[in-house]
C-alpha cells in the first residue's frame, strides 16, 4: 500500500469515528449539563466542598468560584513538588527548583502542560499521578464549564443566571472526563502502553552497557492528558515515546482522543439552544480549518525540496519512522489546533512553512476545533464579531440566536481576541530585546525567533508544545511562560462570563424577513473568514519574521 493512500485511509477512519460519535456524545454531555439530580458521588463531594449544586449563578458569582479553585490548584500542586522528596513514591527525587514548580502548576492548572523537564527524571509517582494527571481532569473541566455558561447566556432569556460553576465542574468530571478517560486507558494498556507503579528496571543493552527503564502510571495519565486537551507526557519524548505511544494504531485512537470532545461540543451546544443546525454552522467551520491544515502540513512535509528528504521520501528528520510524516502531520495539527501539547515528533524538526503551519493553527486561537470548552467558546466569540460585521454590511442591528450584539458585547469580544495578541508579542519581544533570554535559543536568525515565537505562543493560548531548541527551564523562561499562561488561560475567561452574564439578561429578539440566518453554509464560511483575517492581520509580521522568512530563503 503507498504511503498517500494509507495516510487518506487513516484520515478517513478518523472522520467516520468523530462523525460517529458526534450526534450521540454531543447529546449525552447536553444531557449531564441540564441534569437536576446528583449522582451519588457528585453529592459526597458537594458536601466536602461545601458547595450547594442547585444555586445558580451570576457571572461574578461564578467567575469568583472558578479563579479561587483554580488559585487553591496552584498553591497545591506547587506545595507537592516542592515536597516531593518528602512524600512517598518520590522515587528518590529532589525537590523540583522553585522556578520550575512555579512553571508546571501554573501549566497544568491552565490545562497548558508545557513541560520544560524530563518527566521521568524530575517527578516523583504521587507527583505524576496525584498532581498533573488530577490536574488534567480538572482543568479540563472548568475549560468545559465556562463553555456550556456561554451557552446557557445565548439560551436563557431576561435573568443574568449562567449556572453553577461547582455543579458544571463536578458534572464534567465524575460524568465526561472520567468514564471516557478510564475506557481509553483500558484500550491503551490493550495495545501496549504502560501501567504500573514500579520503580526505574535495570538492563543491560546488547553492546553490555547499562540502562534504566522508568515505568508508571502512564496509560491513565496518557488517557486524559490526550481526552481533555492537555498535552503533558509522563516522558519527556511526549506521544513519541513507545511506552506512552506503542504503534500506529495508537497514535490514531490518541488523536481520536484528542479531537472527540471539542468536535462533539458543538452539538451540544446545538442541543442546548434548540437548534441542531446551529451547531453544525459551527462544527463544519471548525472542521474546515481542521482538515485543511492537515492537508497543507501533509503535504509539505511528504513533499519537501532537498536530496536527503526525498531520498527519505519525505522531511523524517525528527519524526518516528514506526509513525510517517502523515501520522506525524496529523498529530501534529490535531495537538496544536486543540490546546494539546501532546507530540509524537520534533516540531522544531519539521520543514519551516509545515512548522509554520502548526503555529498558525494557535494563533488562529485554537478553534479550529480548539482545546476542550476553549474551542467553542472562542469559535462563539469569533461568531458574535462576525454577525456584527454582517450586520453592519447591511445596516441592521447584529443577532445572534436571537441577542442582539450591542456595544458592550463588542467590547467584551474584542478584549478577548486582544489579549492572546498582546501577551504572545509583547513576551516574545521583550525575549528577543534582553540578552539573557536570547542565550537559551540553539537556533539563530529566523529558525531561532520561531523558536521564542513558538514558546510564548503555545504558553499564551495554553497549547504546551515546543520547538525544542528553546533551552526554556531558566528562570526567565520558567517564569514569563508561566505568567502568560496563567493570564492567557483566566483572562479570556473573564469576558466570556462578562458575555454570558450580559446575553442571559436580555429578552430574545423574534425573527424576521431581515434576520442573518446563522444555521446555513454562508455563515460558516463567514466564521472561517473571520477566524483567518483576525490572526492574519495580527500575527502576519511576525510570521514574516521566522517560519516564512525562514521557508521562503
Amino acid at each position: 500500500m503507498s504511503t498517500a493512500l494509507a495516510d487518506v485511509l487513516q484520515l478517513s477512519v478518523l472522520l467516520a469515528a468523530l462523525a460517529l460519535v458526534h450526534r450521540p456524545f454531543g447529546d449525552y454531555m447536553a444531557r449531564v449539563y441540564t441534569s437536576t439530580r446528583p449522582l451519588r458521588a457528585e453529592r459526597w463531594i458537594y458536601r466536602a466542598i461545601g458547595a450547594d449544586p442547585g444555586v445558580q449563578q451570576r457571572w461574578p458569582a461564578y467567575l469568583r468560584g472558578l479563579l479561587v479553585f483554580s488559585a487553591v490548584c496552584v498553591l497545591f500542586l506547587y506545595a507537592l513538588q516542592r515536597l516531593q522528596n518528602r512524600l512517598p513514591l518520590s522515587l528518590g527525587f529532589p525537590p523540583v527548583s522553585p522556578d520550575q514548580s512555579f512553571n508546571t502548576a501554573a501549566s497544568f492548572v491552565s490545562n497548558t502542560d508545557w513541560q520544560s523537564y524530563a518527566g521521568e527524571s524530575t517527578m516523583g509517582h504521587l507527583v505524576q499521578t496525584g498532581g498533573l494527571a488530577v490536574q488534567n481532569f480538572l482543568s479540563a473541566a472548568v475549560g468545559m464549564a465556562v463553555a456550556v455558561a456561554l451557552v446557557r447566556g445565548f439560551a436563557r432569556s431576561g435573568t443574568g443566571e449562567i449556572g453553577n460553576f461547582w455543579a458544571d465542574m463536578v458534572r464534567g468530571v465524575v460524568r465526561v472526563l472520567l468514564p471516557v478517560a478510564t475506557l481509553a486507558a483500558v484500550v491503551l494498556v490493550a495495545a501496549g502502553a504502560v501501567q504500573n507503579v514500579a520503580s526505574p528496571q535495570e538492563i543491560t543493552t546488547v553492546t553490555g552497557a547499562t540502562q534504566h527503564l522508568p515505568g508508571g502510571a502512564v496509560a491513565s495519565q496518557e488517557a486524559i492528558k490526550e481526552l481533555g486537551t492537555n498535552g503533558g507526557g509522563f516522558f519527556n519524548a511526549n506521544s513519541a515515546h513507545p511506552y506512552e505511544n506503542p504503534n500506529a494504531l495508537t497514535n490514531l485512537f490518541e488523536v481520536f482522543l484528542i479531537l472527540v470532545i471539542p468536535f462533539s461540543l458543538p452539538r451540544t451546544f446545538g442541543t442546548l439552544v434548540g437548534s441542531a443546525r446551529q451547531g453544525y454552522a459551527i462544527v463544519a467551520a471548525m472542521g474546515l480549518i481542521w482538515l485543511g491544515a492537515v492537508v497543507a502540513v501533509t503535504v509539505l512535509e511528504t513533499a519537501h525540496p532537498g536530496a536527503a528528504a526525498q531520498a527519505a521520501g519525505g522531511a523524517m528528520e525528527g519524526k518516528e519512522a514506526r509513525l510517517g510524516e502523515g501520522s506525524s502531520s496529523l498529530f501534529g495539527v490535531s495537538a496544536t489546533m486543540t490546546s494539546t501539547g501532546a507530540a509524537d515528533s520534533a516540531y522544531s524538526s519539521f520543514s519551516a512553512l509545515g512548522g509554520g503551519v502548526l503555529l498558525l493553527g494557535m494563533m488562529l486561537g485554537e478553534v479550529a476545533p480548539g482545546g476542550v470548552g476553549s474551542g467553542l467558546y472562542g469559535m462563539l466569540i469569533i461568531a458574535v464579531v462576525a454577525v456584527f460585521v454582517a450586520g453592519l454590511m447591511v445596516g441592521r442591528t447584529p443577532e445572534y440566536l436571537g441577542k442582539k450584539i450591542r456595544p458592550r458585547e463588542m467590547k467584551l469580544a474584542a478584549c478577548y481576541i486582544l489579549v492572546t495578541p498582546a501577551l504572545v508579542l509583547g513576551f516574545t519581544g521583550a525575549a528577543m530585546a534582553l540578552p539573557t533570554p536570547r542565550r537559551s535559543m540553539l537556533g539563530s536568525g529566523p529558525h531561532g525567533f520561531s523558536e521564542v515565537l513558538y514558546a510564548y505562543t503555545s504558553g499564551s493560548n495554553n497549547n504546551g508544545s515546543a520547538f525544542a531548541g528553546l533551552s526554556a527551564d531558566t528562570p526567565w523562561f520558567n517564569t514569563t511562560i508561566g505568567l502568560a499562561m496563567l493570564l492567557g488561560r483566566f483572562l479570556p475567561m473573564v469576558f466570556v462570563l462578562a458575555l454570558a452574564g450580559s446575553l442571559a439578561g436580555q429578552r430574545p429578539v423574534p425573527e424576521s424577513a431581515g434576520t442573518f440566518r446563522t444555521n446555513k453554509p454562508l455563515f460558516s464560511g463567514l466564521l472561517v473568514g473571520a477566524v483567518t483575517i483576525v490572526a492574519g492581520l495580527t500575527f502576519f509580521p511576525a510570521l514574516a519574521l521566522g517560519p516564512l522568512a525562514e521557508g521562503l530563503s
